[in-house]
């Protein structure tokens, strides 16, 4: 008697820690669960339907663990004793179909948003895309915004309900740009520029973060992204730029050095082709690229086709 209300404790105390768990991520303060763009909320759903699906398998594996522990306890005599018994066609139906049953939806499933998400994938919008260039340095993110000719350093502000195409690589160790109510995160790395494609359909701060350990400093290695009506963005890029600091070569050069700013810093950006002179730095490249240009843009997409993507 004593096993037997033990086993029912126990599979009743497995059971409270699965559903305070789930309640926990549901409710909880966890930004992959609190979606705040298009593709944040596809890939939560994604999550959800995965997470139900496989829980097809586990609840019935915890239930018949609890009951096979009770039912066959070494206290209890069988009452059914079949020694020749060894096959079930039902049973071996069950534990082979339903597998193969989930794998083919999964499969599916995993097909359509491996396309859907792709991160070089354009966001559907009637407005244009803004491009934020990207670059990640040690330890800190580095954006650039070419159509207004300002720079910032771990801190980024965009229009809200309007794609933002990131155009990123890095000028230090491999690392990973992640906005995790906007999407998922990519990786950088020098040489090499990869795209990602997000939108904010509501206004607010989000947190961004280095999600690629690269050092003593990666802990700090965090930005913030505002989203913000179109005017106020607009606003904010027409600053005062005769009183930032100047973004050149020279001011680069020193900016890359390992460190981590205590404040956010906006620049006045004096070089437009900054990131693509950061680029030149590893591909030894003669090219002249332009903001816009279809040759920027097939360069970026051929060498970075395999370097990162949604998770």
């Amino acid at each position: 008697m004593r096993k037997k209300t033990f086993l029912a404790l126990l599979g009743g105390l497995s059971f409270f820690i699965i559903a305070a768990t789930v309640f926990v991520l549901i409710t909880g303060d966890n930004a992959v669960l609190n979606p705040k763009g298009e593709i944040a909320q596809k890939q939560f759903d994604l999550i959800v339907f995965a997470t139900a699906l496989s829980l097809l398998v586990i609840l019935p594996v915890f239930a018949l663990t609890i009951y096979v522990s009770i039912k066959y306890r070494a206290s209890k005599k069988p009452v059914d004793y079949q020694p020749d018994w060894d096959h079930s066609k039902k049973a071996e139906t069950m534990w082979w179909g339903i597998p193969i049953f989930i794998i083919i939806i999964l499969s599916v499933v995993t097909w359509k948003s491996t396309h859907e998400l792709d991160p070089f994938r354009p966001i559907q919008s009637t407005k244009e895309p803004l491009e934020i260039q990207v670059v990640s340095l040690q330890w800190k993110w580095l954006f650039i915004y070419p159509e207004y000719n300002i720079a910032s350093v771990n801190y980024a502000q965009i229009p809200v309900d309007r794609p933002v195409k990131f155009v990123l690589t890095s000028d230090a160790p491999m690392n990973s740009f992640w906005i995790p109510q906007l999407g998922g995160m990519i990786y950088t790395m020098t040489g090499m520029s990869t795209q990602l494609h997000l939108i904010a359909n509501e206004t607010g701060t989000y947190n961004g973060v280095s999600s690629n350990i690269s050092g003593p400093g990666f802990a700090d290695m965090r930005f913030t992204v505002d989203s913000t009506a179109e005017s106020e963005f607009y606003d904010w890029t027409q600053t005062s730029k005769p009183t930032l600091a100047q973004l050149d070569t020279t001011t680069y050069n020193e900016l890359r050095k390992p460190s981590i700013p205590p404040n956010p810093t906006l620049f006045y950006l004096k070089e437009e082709d900054l990131y693509w002179k950061i680029m030149e730095r590893y591909t030894h490249s003669s090219h002249k690229y332009h903001h816009g240009s279809n040759i920027k843009n097939e360069s970026s997409s051929e060498s970075s086709e395999h370097s990162g993507g949604h998770h």
